[in-house]
């Protein structure tokens, strides 16, 4: 009889949607470390390239975030109801990794949780690296580090935001599709300001990967795909990204436009920024590969 495999609990890795969830299970292997298993749909609409040939390496990004998630709840005892602050996240794919093939992969991450900091017995923040296997190859390395605070303390710092309190500016029309590599208007995240180099951010909530449940601020994902979108426009489309080390300095409000600057570095890489009010929400150099 054929093992039977199912996604974890989707609270675990804060999804409300079955179909977001992509972690099956996990285990500890030593100290601090621990091998979490996926398995990645052939079909998504945000995270599969429009001719299904490839895995966006903003897939990996998701996985590696649900596993870290998932550890600090399941092994560290973090409670469901802290909320999670994302302070840096870098990560390197392998492109050639990342094709589709016949059956869904099933990729392994294997995690190294470092500077676990606690408050009392509770655990606040923590660095962990990935290493993310496919069929025994590397697929990805990351490095992510982030904190987590109680309710109680997250509306003080949200200043009595919340998701029923908060509405978002209005989306503006979009780049073309094809110039972000994308098959949906709807997730084209950027719109023309008709300055060379800077868009807005399209924030639209009811987009059901993005917002795949309500939040009182624009999630780190959609600011990565913004920074994605911005990389390929600034190269015309002839390099595609396959690095990330994004820096978060604050929270992204809905209810203010946020506009995105790009400009291209001589390591082949684009700079990418989010700004909000004159301030620098988060920045981003992507790294990119010829197409």
């Amino acid at each position: 009889m054929p093992s039977l495999t199912a996604t974890v609990a989707r609270q675990l890795v804060h999804r409300a949607a079955l179909a977001e969830t992509f972690l099956t299970g996990w285990r500890r292997t030593g100290a601090d470390r621990f091998t979490v298993s996926a398995q990645w749909p052939r079909a998504h609409g945000l995270h599969v390239s429009p001719d299904w040939s490839a895995y966006d390496p903003l897939l990996v990004v998701e996985t590696i975030r649900q596993s870290g998630t998932l550890i600090s709840h399941t092994e560290y005892e973090v409670p469901l109801d802290q909320q999670f602050v994302l302070k840096e996240f870098q990560v390197t794919t392998e492109p050639w990794a990342l094709a589709l093939g016949p059956r869904p992969a099933e990729p392994e991450v294997e995690l190294a949780f470092t500077d676990v900091q606690y408050r009392g017995r509770r655990p606040v923040g923590a660095r962990y690296t990935a290493h993310v296997l496919r069929d025994g190859a590397r697929v990805a390395t990351a490095d992510v580090s982030f904190t987590c605070v109680g309710e109680s303390v997250y509306r003080r710092l949200r200043g009595g935001r919340t998701p029923d309190t908060v509405t978002a500016v209005p989306v503006p029309p979009g780049v073309p599709t094809d110039a972000v590599d994308r098959a949906l208007p709807t997730d084209v995240v950027l719109a023309p300001t008709g300055l060379p180099d800077r868009w807005q951010l399209r924030v639209n909530t009811a987009h059901p990967v993005f917002f795949d449940h309500p939040l009182d601020h624009v999630p780190g994902m959609l600011l990565l795909e913004g920074a994605r979108q911005a990389a390929l426009l600034e190269t015309s489309g002839k390099r595609v990204p396959t690095a990330y080390h994004a820096l978060f300095h604050r929270y992204a409000e809905l209810d203010e436009p946020l506009w995105i600057e790009a400009r291209g570095t001589p390591e082949a890489g684009v700079q990418v920024i989010g700004v909000q009010r004159e301030s620098t929400v988060f920045e981003c150099l992507v790294g990119t590969a010829g197409s």
